[in-house]
């Protein structure tokens, strides 16, 4: 009795968390279709066939849906692919680049929120301005960390390449948006290998473990 009571009273809430999500999966594909200024809460609630008034129930304004769909693109785009389990720092962001092809649609909503932060007052501007903090000071982390183990190539600094190899992975989506031939992983693997030393070729500090960051990359 006990249990059956408790399941039902936590019904309701178990399928409020349901039109939540289908909500905000539905504001992603808009999102990335159309942009945030493009799409309209409308077309999302057409999406999950309900009236904008009940959707507004659930997120009270544009802004708040937008939040939402930032944290799930970043819930997404945090999954490391199994093969990169136990590699290095640039074989993961190379893993997670070939991972990026198969998600197209996180690509886009990345690539087109990205540019239209760039706006004053748009809702997203600090969420990506706090993501490339994080990412330069993350990606930086792991190159002195190579750099302890000898791996870093001579006159490379460690800030400006992380924050080099985000440029250059923000710019390679885009091209890959529009032209699919152009080959992401391949483009970011040249790149790393300019200043980075094959994993064979260690310093004095060679014992030191390389981390376990680039989960999250540009787009990821």
């Amino acid at each position: 009795m006990g249990s059956t009571g408790q399941s039902r009273r936590r019904g309701p809430y178990a399928k409020s968390a349901d039109r939540r999500r289908s909500i905000v999966e539905a504001a992603l594909d808009v999102f990335a279709a159309r942009g945030y200024q493009g799409g309209s809460l409308q077309d999302v609630a057409d999406r999950v066939g309900m009236s904008q008034t009940s959707l507004l129930h659930y997120f009270p304004t544009k802004r708040h849906l937008l939040l939402a769909v930032l944290e799930r693109r970043d819930e997404l785009g945090r999954t490391e692919p199994r093969s990169s389990e136990g590699r290095d720092f640039p074989t993961r962001i190379v893993d997670r680049a070939r991972l990026n092809e198969r998600v197209p649609g996180l690509v886009e909503l990345y690539a087109i929120l990205c540019g239209e932060a760039m706006t004053d007052g748009h809702p997203a501007r600090d969420h990506y301005r706090d993501r490339f903090e994080s990412l330069r000071h993350e990606y930086a982390d792991q190159l002195r960390l190579l750099d302890a183990r000898g791996r870093l190539r001579d006159g490379v600094d460690p800030d400006r390449a992380a924050a080099s190899i985000i440029a250059l992975w923000d710019g390679i989506q885009a091209q890959w948006l529009l032209d699919r031939s152009v080959d992401m992983a391949a483009c970011l693997a040249d790149y790393l290998a300019l200043i980075i030393r094959p994993e064979g070729n260690v310093g004095p500090a060679g014992d030191r473990p390389a981390g376990h960051g680039a989960e999250a990359g540009p787009g990821h």
